[in-house]
């Protein structure tokens, strides 16, 4: 997942740097180690047979936040449409919901995702961001 991961550009929303290898081994410890609501799942390209990116789930209570990020060499293919649908339909499927996003306000790619995903744009800000729900 470093490698897939390590184009600065996957930061010009979010901030922050890609991190090493060493350095997301320890988040990963971390986040599995922690709390039992955070849910994380690789993207797999079929076509490439090779990790693609995530999409991940915070659980708290009945509410699950979720977040995607596609690797920039297969964005455009519709692999976070696509995960993200299944994430929420899991998550429906577990008796979610609300279920929430937070986007930034100039990431088209992203609210499409969400709207594929069958989230809304509530039109409430968060830390920059816009809260989208389903």
């Amino acid at each position: 997942m470093a490698a897939v991961l390590s184009d600065p550009a996957l930061h010009a929303f979010t901030g922050g740097a890609p991190l090493t290898a060493q350095e997301l081994r320890a988040r990963y410890e971390r986040l599995v180690a922690g709390p039992p609501g955070w849910r994380n799942w690789v993207v797999w390209s079929r076509e490439e047979e090779c990790l693609a990116g995530y999409v991940q789930a915070t659980v708290e209570g009945r509410t699950a936040e979720i977040a995607w990020v596609i690797g920039t060499p297969w964005q455009g293919r519709g692999l976070a449409t696509e995960a993200a649908k299944a994430l929420v339909c899991w998550l429906v499927g577990q008796g979610m919901g609300p279920i929430v996003a937070h986007i930034h306000p100039g990431h088209a790619a992203s609210a499409a995702v969400a709207t594929a995903a069958g989230l809304r744009s509530t039109g409430r800000w968060h830390d920059g961001e816009i809260r989208w729900e389903r």
